[in-house]
């Protein structure tokens, strides 16, 4: 090992890739009420056509709602829902009605059956496209068939002092990016 560098285990290794956008995740079974679940582990895949990916454990209420119907939408939470947030991935959607719970707003979605999250500043619908399982965990791939976001928050890009999204660093410790952009001319 360089000088200067320290050992990282192996389960750990992925925190590396930290600080990740936080998502929230609202999905529905063919019966019962929509569930929501809390992911760091989210990117998109595909431009044309349009992809997303989302990686849960099988053990997750969400998984079998995913698995039951093909649909999810990606919801995007900011800092002013952190609390909520965090309730979200720490219950479980069999024992909890996290809609209920947090006090979000369940919007019906544009072309999927689960709902939207009214306090989030963008939603992306998707059907499923494609899932593999990776290790641990399987990752279900999203075409994006619906995604608007809310009013003057994103054009091209999100306006960083309206929209302040969480990061997860691991934990329960969170972070934002500073309204700075720092564009870099070659």
């Amino acid at each position: 090992m360089g000088k200067g560098k320290t050992k990282v285990a192996a389960q750990s290794a992925y925190r590396l890739l930290h600080p990740m956008h936080t998502v929230l995740v609202s999905c529905i079974g063919k019966v019962g009420k929509p569930n929501i679940i809390t992911l760091a582990w989210a990117m998109p895949t595909s431009i044309n056509p349009p992809l997303v990916a989302v990686s849960i454990a099988p053990r997750r209420h969400s998984y079998n709602l995913i698995k039951e119907t093909g649909e999810f939408v990606v919801n995007i939470p900011t800092m002013g829902i952190l609390k909520e947030t965090l309730v979200c991935g720490r219950v479980s959607g069999r024992d909890h009605d996290k809609f209920e719970e947090t006090g979000f707003t369940a919007l019906p979605a544009k072309k999927v059956r689960p709902p939207a999250i009214g306090e989030c500043v963008a939603h992306l619908e998707c059907k499923l496209h494609s899932e593999f399982i990776t290790g641990d965990h399987t990752v279900f791939v999203g075409e994006i068939v619906e995604a608007y976001a809310n009013e003057g928050v994103f054009t091209e890009e999100y306006d960083l002092e309206k929209a302040k999204m969480i990061f997860h660093l691991g934990a329960n410790d969170f972070a934002t990016l500073e309204p700075k952009i720092h564009k870099l001319a070659l």
